[in-house]
């Protein structure tokens, strides 16, 4: 079957489909694909006449090209065509609906579809998602090419290779949302969030399953609250736990809190039994308060230890801690004695106990403490942390600069926490 060079849907949809006398079947309405190989292919074209629709296999077809579409059965031969939900249709069904541009870190949206002839069939190969898809649509691509040329300036060719692309569910039966996950879990939390906020709670709880549950822990704090909550209750059970357990101890309080009671204490007892405990002490704080913005995930060591030692074990500690900046020196009894800064740590004598070099003069709040005046203390005195301790001196956490500034620049996954 002639197939010249590619094609784009849109250079042949309302084209006339002639029989072998040259007499008009219909205008090309869209096309049925199905799985080929190495790449999805055209199976059939969808005709328009006088507001019927008719199925023309491709086995029907003789000619095939920018110019002329030609079959080899009459009108009388062709059988009128239902619209199914079972088929996957290039125009109702991947035309305008979004993808992600992994390389780009955004959703784009479906301009126009490439297709080229492989083995005698018509495949897809790319989808277009840049300004010529929607010239050439227009019917317009030559003449917006000239204009950009008058200015210096070209269109770029803005496609994705369908190799780049796979559907969201096991048939192809839908390309709404489609990327390779191994691209995905390469982006910073932060895009995959803005993508997730751009597509449905059902795309995005399935793209975020298909992540490590550590990225997708990173990627849920970023995303605010309402789709938030709809991609936690969609996921596994399993998955969701997995989730929650990799998120910081604050973070994953925030997103419990969001969620319905019985859903919340369904996620508590199936994860670890020490994090659960972490999280529950954080959901009983008051809100906008010391205790509400704090993490209990900080690094305390002894007085006795001494400069080498510390480093040794701060090597091992600090991976499972989101945030480090200061070490805590604490008592026996875990009360706060003393406070050293890794600046200090690192340039100290090996052989010098922390007592030594820890600053005592501290600056601490209470679980009670209202955010506004943790911030104006934190702000006054340059800190980048403050501990929160107990009416009898116990560390209880710390509040970062980091979460000072979601007081004043809050993102959109920043909301009040409730207890539960």
């Amino acid at each position: 079957m002639p197939l010249f060079g590619e094609l784009f849907i849109s250079e042949l949809l309302k084209k006339s489909v002639l029989d072998p006398k040259g007499d008009d079947l219909g205008s090309v309405k869209d096309f049925v694909v199905v799985k080929g190989d190495p790449l999805p292919r055209v199976s059939a074209i969808i005709l328009e006449k006088k507001k019927y629709f008719y199925f023309l296999g491709w086995n029907n077809i003789s000619i095939f090209n920018k110019r002329i579409i030609s079959a080899n059965v009459y009108a009388l031969q062709l059988k009128q065509y239902e619209f199914s939900e079972d088929d996957l249709l290039i125009v109702r069904d991947i035309l305008d609906k979004q993808i992600v541009d992994a390389n780009g870190a955004k959703v784009v949206r479906v301009n126009d579809v490439r297709l080229e002839g492989i083995n005698s069939h018509a495949s897809l190969t790319a989808v277009d998602v840049g300004m010529r898809g929607i010239l050439r649509r227009l019917g317009i691509e030559r003449r917006g090419e000239a204009l950009y040329n008058i200015f210096g300036k070209t269109i770029s060719h803005n496609l994705i290779p369908w190799n780049y692309i796979q559907p969201l569910e096991p048939r192809l039966s839908t390309i709404s949302l489609t990327v390779p996950r191994q691209m995905l879990s390469a982006l910073h939390p932060a895009d995959i969030a803005d993508i997730i906020s751009k597509i449905s709670h059902e795309e995005g709880a399935a793209l975020m399953e298909g992540l490590d549950p550590n990225v997708a822990a990173e990627a849920l704090h970023e995303i605010e609250p309402e789709t938030k909550k709809a991609i936690i209750q969609s996921f596994d059970k399993d998955f969701a736990s997995d989730v929650v357990e990799r998120m910081p101890p604050d973070e994953a309080a925030d997103l419990l809190g969001d969620l319905p009671d019985e859903k919340a204490k369904e996620l508590l007892e199936s994860i670890k039994k020490d994090e659960a405990q972490d999280i529950q002490e954080l959901l009983g704080h008051k809100e906008d308060s010391a205790g509400g913005l704090m993490t209990n995930e900080f690094i305390a060591y002894t007085p006795q230890l001494s400069v080498k030692d510390a480093i040794e074990k701060f090597k091992i500690n600090a991976p499972g801690v989101e945030t480090v900046y200061y070490i805590y020196i604490t008592d026996e009894n875990e009360r706060l004695i003393g406070v050293i800064s890794l600046k200090d740590m690192l340039l100290a004598s090996p052989d010098v106990p922390l007592s030594e070099i820890m600053e005592i003069k501290l600056k601490t709040v209470t679980p009670d403490t209202d955010q506004e005046e943790v911030a104006e203390i934190i702000s006054k005195y340059n800190l980048l942390a403050i501990p929160v301790v107990d009416d009898k001196g116990v560390l209880l956490g710390i509040v970062t600069i980091d979460d000072i500034i979601d007081i004043f620049l809050p993102p959109l996954s920043k909301k009040k926490r409730r207890r539960i």
